[in-house]
């Protein structure tokens, strides 16, 4: 008797026990998904050796400057104006309200002021407030710092800034995860009801995968902190990507009681194939999460890890606890039952056979505009792209663009101890670059025509510390722009002339940074999926054309799939062309892995090739729809729901992914199987012959 099957026996024998152990299990996974800590800044997952993240540190550290807000009060007295002031500095988790009281008294007329002064503070019917807080933008702190602060202001302030837009983006995002995982049970109970045998197991299904998904949120408190994206999208992913298990265990244990009187028996039995059956299933899956995690931007190896760990989960829940379920509910699961709703797809596969030679030609030609497409696609990579423009923090970053020309704040930091006039010189440039606003220094002003007395004492006091001198410059571009990324190369050529370890920091450059490693993650993370995907295909099959064969097929569904938005003129969040592939790839090659298991199955037993491929369509093709569905369905209802476009869009294009590797897989690679069969059996191991009874019996003992 094999370990297997004696772990098999053991679960079936004590289903209750194991019932009884997964529940109290439950318990200390709730404590950590509950306790586990969200990042809802993805700018902080860039790599920690990059000038930027050094320069943010700095300004956390010593200038206690790493996250600031502006805040526009219209038609308000500057007496109601010097007291919202008072009220927020006394905000916890703020360290200080900069305005032009700082400066002198308020009573003097904005008219006479210096125009340096004058238009930094001042528009038509309005006025602007900074906020420095003591902590950084994604900290606990600074966003119950920022809940705060509105409750202290009406509706003519308008609280602009990376923190207020990451609050926002937590408010919204917490506000809405559940109804994603709501909508995506609800769906696939909806798809499972048409293509099982009975009412009642797909609720038994979705029990077991809610176990493994409280499993894999709680056993994330070990990461230390998981992103807001990997928070939406790991249940609905996680119910998408494992439902497969659960089928493949219930067809098993059906065949196995048409053998087999004993149910529990029966059922170890099942264990027993099912394990083997869906390990090597889940390694394609998990081999596409892990490639996510070699990434230089670190949310990718932080999706990568929770998924991979969650179809791990996933796997042994679907041995453990469903096995349980099933038998302690089968007389319901026989009580509900009702015929498939599914076709039997025999014309799908006299189709594909009869007229393979046109698909195959379609399979070279679809090439043609799909690689164009995926090429040339829009990808934003802004946070608050992804948001309803109806936020506040949306609204009030738009007006800080339109009225003041500020959108971004650049941090620059120089050597202390460079001269005041070397750091005049290097203002008066700054101040020259396209789109520089304004330029905030303590040595711009002294001795210039301003007096003293007029510069603000927050600025004296800040502009030197830790061997640093601290200058800001406001853009009017928005971060990951063309021009904004034009004037950070600016930025950083004229500082680094004057100190050659000078950083310019804040959204501007962060988001620069951004958009360059992005870029290389794409092609990195994509060769090492396919990569893997391709070794793991290779040893399953023993072949070097199959492995070739399949992965072409699923790269040409991701090209499709990524051409689309291309084609209708959208633009996709810079995270969605990142990982979109290695998903796609990692969770729809299984469904090109059973109709090519298939497919060799039917020449093994002596089946001509066109005989052996309508048998293998239509004997694969009702498992490829139903998971592909469930996929669809888990994934379908958030995208149309979702007010954040980077949930949305992802959740869209791999449900959408799913349906086109199902149509590529029944429809397309049918024929180009059918093509290079001749290569095939040249290329592979028994092909077309059953491995010998000794090596069969060697693997066995193996």
């Amino acid at each position: 008797m094999t370990v297997l099957k004696k772990f098999g026996l053991l679960v079936t024998k004590h289903k209750t026990a194991t019932l009884i152990i997964a529940a109290v299990l439950l318990i200390p996974a709730i404590f950590g998904m509950v306790s586990t800590k969200i990042n809802y800044d993805i700018l902080t997952y860039l790599p920690k050796n990059l000038d930027t993240m050094k320069g943010q540190e700095i300004l956390d550290k010593s200038f206690h400057n790493a996250a600031t807000s502006m805040l526009i009060v219209e038609n308000m007295e500057s007496k109601d104006v010097l007291k919202l002031k008072e009220k927020i500095e006394k905000v916890n988790g703020v360290e200080k309200v900069i305005w032009i009281s700082d400066a002198l008294d308020t009573s003097i007329p904005k008219e006479i002021l210096p125009d340096e002064i004058k238009d930094f503070f001042y528009r038509k019917n309005s006025t602007l407030l900074f906020i420095k807080f003591n902590e950084s933008a994604s900290s606990k702190v600074t966003m119950d710092a920022i809940s705060s602060i509105r409750k202290v202001t009406n509706e003519q302030c308008f609280l602009g800034g990376v923190a207020a837009i990451v609050k926002d983006t937590k408010d919204l995002a917490d506000k809405e995860t559940p109804i994603y995982v709501l909508l995506a049970v609800a769906l696939c109970l909806l798809v499972l009801s048409f293509s099982m045998e009975s009412y009642f197991i797909p609720f038994l299904f979705i029990i077991s995968i809610g176990f493994a998904v409280v499993y894999n949120l709680g056993t994330n408190k070990f990461l230390g902190q998981i992103s807001y994206i990997t928070k939406a999208l790991a249940a609905v992913l996680q119910l998408g990507v494992t439902m497969d298990y659960s089928i493949f265990l219930l067809h098993r244990y059906e065949e196995e009681k048409q053998k087999i009187e004993d149910k529990a028996l029966a059922m170890a039995n099942a264990i027993e194939a099912t394990f083997v059956a869906i390990t090597g299933s889940s390694l394609t899956t998990v081999a596409g999460f892990l490639a996510l995690c070699v990434m230089s931007l670190g949310i990718g190896k932080d999706m990568g890890i929770v998924m991979a760990k969650g179809v791990l989960i996933g796997v042994l829940t679907a041995v453990t606890i469903l096995p349980s379920l099933i038998l302690t509910f089968d007389s319901q699961i026989h009580k509900y039952h009702h015929r498939v709703y599914l076709p039997s797809f025999e014309k799908t596969a006299n189709i594909v056979t009869k007229y393979y030679k046109v698909f195959a030609i379609a399979f070279l030609i679809l090439f043609i505009p799909a690689v164009f497409g995926q090429s040339n696609v829009k990808v934003y990579y802004n946070l608050d792209e992804s948001l309803p423009k109806d936020l506040k923090s949306v609204v009030a970053t738009n007006k800080l663009k339109n009225e003041y020309d500020m959108t971004t704040i650049h941090m620059i930091l120089v050597n202390s101890k460079i001269p005041a006039y070397k750091i005049n010189e290097m203002v008066k440039k700054i101040e020259k670059v396209d789109g520089i606003e304004h330029v905030i220094a303590y040595d711009k002003f002294v001795g210039t025509r301003i007096p003293e007395s007029f510069i603000p004492e927050d600025i004296r006091e800040i502009s030197t510390k830790g061997g640093y001198k601290l200058l800001v410059a406001t853009s009017k571009y928005k971060a990951a722009t063309k021009e904004e990324n034009n004037q950070v190369k600016d930025l950083n050529y004229i500082v680094k002339s004057y100190d050659l370890h000078g950083i310019v920091a804040g959204e501007g450059p962060l988001t620069k940074d951004l958009i360059d490693l992005a870029n290389k993650d794409f092609n990195r993370s994509s060769l090492v999926s396919i990569a893997s995907i391709f070794a793991i295909i290779l040893l399953v099959f023993t072949s070097l054309s199959i492995p070739i064969i399949l992965v072409l097929c699923i790269e040409l569904a991701i090209f499709i799939n990524m051409a689309i938005p291309f084609y209708m003129n959208q633009t996709l969040p810079f995270i969605a062309s990142i990982v979109i592939g290695c998903i796609q790839l990692g969770a729809t090659v299984d469904y090109a892995i059973l109709l090519s298991s298939r497919f060799r199955e039917e020449i093994r037993n002596g089946a001509d090739r066109f005989e052996a491929m309508k048998i293998a369509v239509q004997g694969s093709a009702v498992s490829i729809v139903t998971s592909a569905m469930c996929f669809f369905a888990a994934t379908i209802g958030v995208g149309l729901i979702a007010k954040m476009d980077m949930i949305q869009t992802l959740c869209k294009m791999l449900g959408r992914g799913a349906l086109i590797s199902m149509v590529v897989i029944i429809l397309i690679m049918p024929s180009v199987l059918l093509v290079s069969e001749k290569i095939i059996a040249a290329t592979s191991r028994n092909w077309d012959k059953k491995p010998s009874l000794k090596l069969k019996l060697a693997k066995e003992e193996e």
